[in-house]
Formats: structure tokens, sequence, C-alpha cells
């Protein structure tokens, strides 16, 4: 095996990219994976710890660098997750990979244990995860965006794809061949219907960045939209760093809601719930979402909303408010003016529309699913579809496609329709990667010449 392909074999850790060459110049890589974020890095933590130590594997993401959510890295922010629940460990436990691994080798693992803490702060669950990514530079090209695949035929199989790449700050583009693609492109930011990002109108995913920008012109008023841990986050933040500004949270409900974080409840986001939750009739999903959406959408852990109900009383105590909140509120519109904002909102419960003036307007209305077709191009067409038009995915998160399709095409996210609330969250990234891996690697192993 020469040096440029040793580059390539997740086995080794050698720091080169991967290579450029035309597809037709190299033997196919056996995972290439679009996106790399704390998914397919969980894949490539998998693809390394599988007997399979030889998979020539490769990843291409769009951001210059790794990155986790950055724009919500805000100081003191913790995990809705247990640190337990990592890259590896609920697979391997003595994983060199795992988070207790990370803090052993920082330097802090007796003085996390002395916390006595399940809930990391978001930095450093974030430099765990760059820390984690570091180790597989070899095996990333950073800067790049997949424009689109296209079948590879053997006679009358698909055996591969040709994956065209572009990077994103020179424009140039390379083709590389795979037997299985692996999309993990993460969730897409959403915005309320007709309302657009701009100067002074953010999506909280933006929000760090955003405020980074002001270049020392504070915000005297903030809008912050929506009902979820996000909007509670985004509320806290810049009522406690703009210390005179007004911030209003405009809020679907009548207040925030808390998470249901209690044993029973957590079970949805097992292992064994994700095999319950795929074999389960239509009917069934549909009434599981109904009992336990509470426990991930559009609710609050309840220390922080204990923490904003006590701001709020103690400004009523001073006489002076700048925490307030409309509840029952829909926002219809918001524009920029000459001076920042007007949000339009809708009073439920006053039955009457009103007009709000604000210097910034941050929308913390969610995401949603990554589209994965939307990175396959041609190839998206051998995917078979539901009636609803999503895709039909396996149990081991292989898209079903027609038997001729030998090469394969496997999601991490996106099948929230098939394999429940855990789908796009950190609570099975490491399980979801290995089956993924085993999944690869059994149908290489029949695919073998005997």
């Amino acid at each position: 095996m020469g040096a440029a392909e040793a580059v390539q074999r997740v086995g080794h850790t050698d720091t080169e990219g991967p290579g450029g060459q035309d597809a037709s110049d190299e033997a196919p890589y056996d995972v290439l994976g679009v996106g790399f974020g704390p998914a397919n890095l969980a894949l490539a933590v998998a693809l390394r710890e599988h007997p399979w130590e030889d998979a020539k594997a490769a990843f291409l993401e769009r951001r210059p660098r790794f990155g986790w959510h950055p724009g919500m890295l805000i100081e003191d922010a913790t995990m809705q997750v247990s640190f337990l629940k990592d890259l590896a460990t609920l697979r391997n436990p003595i994983s060199p990979y795992g988070f207790l691994s990370y803090l052993h080798q920082r330097g802090r693992l007796v003085s996390f244990v002395n916390q006595k803490e399940f809930f990391p702060t978001r930095l450093e669950y974030h430099d765990y995860l760059e820390w984690a990514a570091a180790k597989f530079s070899g095996l990333v090209k950073y800067g790049t965006e997949v424009v689109h695949a296209t079948p590879v035929q053997d006679g009358d199989e698909v055996r591969a794809f040709d994956v065209t790449a572009r990077e994103v700050a020179t424009g140039r583009t390379t083709t590389l061949r795979t037997r299985n693609l692996v999309v993990a492109t993460g969730l897409v930011p959403r915005m309320p219907a007709g309302i657009t990002a701009s100067d002074r109108i953010w999506h909280s995913s933006e929000l760090l960045y955003r405020l980074a920008d002001l270049d020392g012109r504070e915000p005297r008023r903030f809008a912050v939209v929506g009902a979820g841990q996000s909007a509670a986050e985004v509320v806290a933040h810049v009522h406690s760093a703009f210390p005179g500004a007004e911030v209003t949270g405009v809020i679907p409900q009548y207040g925030y809601s808390p998470a249901d974080d209690s044993p029973f409840a957590n079970q949805v986001f097992d292992p064994d719930a994700v095999d319950d939750f795929y074999s389960s009739p239509p009917a069934v999903k549909d009434k599981f979402y109904a009992y336990h959406a509470n426990t991930n959408y559009a609710v609050v852990d309840l220390e922080l909303i204990n923490d904003l109900y006590r701001r709020m009383y103690r400004e009523s105590v001073r006489g002076r408010r700048r925490l307030r909140m409309l509840p029952m509120s829909r926002v219809t519109d918001a524009s920029e003016t000459r001076d920042g904002v007007l949000v339009h909102i809708t009073r439920a419960m006053a039955d009457r529309a009103e007009e709000l003036a604000v210097d910034v307007a941050v929308f913390a209305t969610g995401y949603d699913p990554m589209d994965a077709a939307a990175a396959l191009g041609p190839v998206a067409d051998l995917c078979k579809r539901t009636s609803s038009g999503t895709l039909r995915v396996a149990r081991d998160h292989r898209v079903e496609t027609e038997p001729r399709v030998r090469a394969g095409i496997y999601v991490q996210g996106g099948t929230e329709h098939t394999h429940g609330l855990s789908a796009s969250l950190l609570s099975n990234v490491s399980g979801r990667a290995w089956e993924i891996t085993e999944s690869i690697a059994a149908r290489r192993r029949l695919a073998a010449p005997h």
C-alpha cells in the first residue's frame, strides 16, 4: 500500500488530507461521508474501532474547520444530554475516543468527577468534539461542499457513486468514487414563513457571531421569538450581556414549559427505543410523538425557567422591568426599518395585533431535518420513497433502493419518521455509527469473492 493511499485508511493517523485525483485514477473509497459534525465524527470513530481496520474512508465538510452549533456556545450553557452519551462510550466504555479519555488527556478527570455533574457545559463538550475530530484530520477535507453524486454503472448494476465536490474558497472541483455514501449534513435553521434573516433579524444559530459584529453598537431592545431551550438561553444571555437593554420574549405558549427528563421518559432516547419505534405501525408512531414530544421540542430545562422567572420577579421588586414575556403570541411579520426592526405580533388572548419596535429580533424557531436528497443529485433518483415523499430507510440506516443498486446510501438524520426522536440527536450517535459500520462491513463481506 503506497503512501498516497495509506492516509485514507481509517486505522492510520497521518494528517494529510484526502486525495483529490479523478475517481477513475484510484481505488474507490469504502466510505465517503458528506458532512463532518458529531454524527459522521462518530462514524469515523466506529470505523477505526471496528475489526475492519483497513477501511478506506474520507469525509467532506463545507465548514472551514470542525464546528458544532458554534453560534450558540453561550458561556455556562450546559448540555441536555449526559456526557456518557458521547461518540463511543455506550458502545465501547473503554474507547480512547470517549469523553472520559478526553478529560484524562486534558488533566481534568478528577476535577470533573468532583463536580458531581452529568451535564458538562456546551463549551467543554465542543472542545471534546474538536479534540476527537483532530484525530481524524487526515480523513477530512474541510471547506469542501458536495455538488452532486452520479451512479457508476457496472453492467446493469450500480456498484459505486462518483461524487463531485467543490472547494468553497476556490471553486475547484474534484471527483471521488465511493462504494458507500453516508450523508450527515446536520439540521437546517428554520425561520417562520415570510421572514428572512438580515443584519438585524437573526436566527439563534448565528447569535454569537452576530453579537460580535455589533462593533460596540449595543442594542437597547431585543425581541426573542420561540418557546424552546434555545429561545430561553438567548433571552438569558442577552439579558445578562446587555444590562441596559430591554428583552422581550415572544412565546406561542402561555410560558416556557419544562422538559420531561425523568428516567422513564428518557427511555425514548435509548437504543432499544429505536427498535420499538421502527417496528411500530404509523398510528403508534403518531401517538409516540404526541406523548413524548415534551422530552425535546419547545421545552426548556426547569433550572433555566426558574432563573428567568426570578429575574422578572427581582425586577418587579426594584420597579424597573427590563425582561418581559408576551405569552400566547405569534410573529406574523418582521421588517427592518431605519432605526431597527418592526415586529408584527398577534396576541391570541387579547385577540389583537401589536407592533413591537426593537433593535434586534432573534428567532429561536428551531430547525428542519436535513434533506439528504439535496446532496445526492442524480443518485436521489435511485432512492425509494414513502407515499408522503420521504426517503424509505431500513433499520440499519441504509436508504432503500432497487436491487440493482449495490452501492450503499446511508443517512444520519432526517429519519425521525422511521427511527424516532433520537434520529437527529446526540443520544444514540455512537450506536447509530456502529450500526452503519456493521452494515457496510457485512455487505462488503457478502460481496467478496469466496
